[in-house]
């Protein structure tokens, strides 16, 4: 029996309780649909403390942890998201492991602003959020 404590939210379709975890990256889903749309996205099986390397401190992230912005323009709608994670171009870029351990720094930084600042000097992650970029101002949406 579940503690009513312990029901976590599927973090897919953010509606349902979640009852499963994907075994790659342990990301709580409700049902079969929403494993699949998840499944859209590449995941990252978490690395275990001791198998990282010292090199590159990759810290354990709070999935759970509030996010604020300044302005409501600045969140990206749901369509957006979604556009964003069904572009091939952008889902062939996130296959690269120095990437994503560049996004990983930057998600877990205490100051994430200075870690973007940095991390677009390099090439990968510039052409990166280009990608991310013309993918939203093809549908006309917001300009960021």
């Amino acid at each position: 029996m579940k503690n009513e404590a312990s029901k976590k939210e599927c973090k897919v379709c953010e509606k349902a309780e979640s009852r499963y975890k994907c075994p790659m990256c342990l990301i709580p889903y409700c049902s079969l649909v929403c494993f699949k749309k998840h499944k859209e996205i590449p995941c990252v099986k978490p690395v275990p403390a001791s198998e990282n390397d010292t090199s590159t401190s990759i810290t354990t992230v709070d999935v759970d942890r509030p996010c604020y912005v300044n302005a409501d323009d600045e969140v990206l709608q749901r369509s957006q998201l979604e556009r964003i994670a069904s572009n091939t171009e952008i889902i062939d870029a996130l296959k690269d492991k120095e990437l994503q351990k560049l996004i990983h720094k930057i998600d877990s930084s205490a100051d994430a602003e200075t870690e973007l600042d940095k991390a677009m000097d390099d090439e990968a992650f510039r052409l990166f959020t280009e990608k991310i970029l013309s993918t939203l101002n093809q549908s006309g949406d917001q300009q960021l």
